[in-house]
């Protein structure tokens, strides 16, 4: 868990010009507030605390404006960008050095049980105001245009952009 967090500091250091040294991060980003709060209602969510994990869940949205389901799970290195308003259900899972921007909703699209949350794979950027929907899944290296509704799969390194979003790329 605490490696995860070292790297989502890294992330923001590598990621965010404004960002001065660690302490700084670790002090001053809800976004890292945000991860580091998740990191642990989602331990106490897989040994079934789940009213625990809810709780700290809640807590964390409240001070951070970003709302992580303790049952997402989340890679490491993780950089969520002026993160107010970001969404991230329970069953959505999320690669390693994912960038996401501030509006973002990795949602579901109905009240079925099971895998209703997107898949986002690894180095993923989904711009600012990006809705995706459903239990799709988002490919490696690919990049969501802001505001765009991704309700299908985006292949591995292509881009999604429009509402509802279609891919960019000719190989795609």
């Amino acid at each position: 868990m605490f490696n995860n967090i070292k790297n989502d500091i890294k992330s923001v250091l590598k990621n965010d010009p404004a960002s001065r040294n660690a302490i700084e991060v670790f002090l001053l980003y809800p976004s890292i507030h945000a991860l580091f709060n998740h990191r642990i209602a989602h331990w106490f969510y897989k040994k079934k605390f789940k009213f625990i994990a809810r709780a700290i869940s809640q807590l964390s949205r409240f001070f951070t404006g970003i709302e992580i389901h303790p049952g997402a799970k989340i890679g490491k290195g993780l950089f969520i960008d002026h993160g107010m308003g970001v969404v991230i259900g329970e069953t959505a899972e999320i690669g390693d050095y994912v960038t996401i921007y501030h509006g973002v909703t990795l949602g579901g699209t109905g009240k079925d049980k099971g895998k209703r949350h997107p898949t986002v794979g690894s180095n993923v950027i989904i711009g600012c105001g990006a809705k995706v929907l459903g239990p799709i899944n988002i490919g490696d290296d690919s990049k969501i245009g802001a505001n765009s509704v991704v309700l299908k799969d985006v292949p591995k390194g292509c881009t999604a952009v429009g509402i509802p979003a279609i891919n960019k790329n000719k190989r795609c």
